[in-house]
């Protein structure tokens, strides 16, 4: 199943001002056929050590809630 990007976008707008309210941002890098949707963290919340964990708690699970076909959330420097 391919996944739209655009969907991933909007459900990432949803989310974006708990990042922007902690000086960070989130940004869409890639979507995989297989449904793994790669991020970058920004400002303030690139290289925070709860990072991780927010994205697999977090957003992770809002994607999948949000967009069928997404599977996993990961984060990439860029």
């Amino acid at each position: 199943m391919e996944i739209d990007r655009r969907s991933i976008e909007i459900a990432l707008e949803q989310i974006r001002p708990s990042f922007m309210m902690d000086g960070g941002d989130i940004r869409l890098l890639n979507i995989t056929d297989d449904g793994v949707v790669e991020v970058a963290l920004t400002g303030a919340c690139h290289g925070c050590g709860m990072s991780v964990q927010h994205v697999k708690m977090g957003v992770e699970r809002w994607l999948k809630e949000m967009v069928p076909g997404v599977t996993e959330v990961v984060t990439a420097d860029f």
